[in-house]
């Protein structure tokens, strides 16, 4: 760990499987809600069902755990996986920002701080010994 940037690869890696832990229990939550919606979901993007959007977050949560684990072993597909997922929990957490607008940028800042950390530091070199 004393190369320059391997904090920001463990920080990804995390990162991801923390948040997409956080998106698995957002899909259980949702497979599971049977109240009263906001009224402003008529204008969302897939729709009024909560459960379109459990299906989006959990399989987002499933890559994001992959990724993680598939990152702690070194694999550069990992590293392009997790880039494009964090990339995805970005924009997926962005959806919810009318409803929920502090948890929804703190997704999003999550996010962005994963790709940045792949795109900058996650590398070949990052690996090599």
């Amino acid at each position: 760990m004393s190369e320059r940037g391997s904090g920001w690869i463990v920080f990804a890696m995390i990162l991801m499987i923390g948040v997409g832990m956080m998106r698995v229990f957002d899909a259980i939550w949702m497979f599971r809600y049977h109240g009263a919606l906001p009224g402003d979901l008529q204008a969302a993007l897939f729709g009024t069902s909560l459960t379109t959007y459990a299906w989006i977050y959990l399989l987002v949560g499933i890559v994001l755990i992959a990724a993680g684990i598939g990152l702690a072993s070194g694999s550069e597909v990992a590293r392009w996986i997790g880039i494009f997922a964090g990339a995805l929990a970005a924009v997926s957490a962005m959806w919810w920002i009318p409803f929920y607008p502090v948890w929804s940028l703190l997704y999003v800042v999550l996010g962005l701080l994963v790709v940045y950390a792949l795109a900058v530091y996650g590398g070949n070199d990052a690996y090599t010994a």
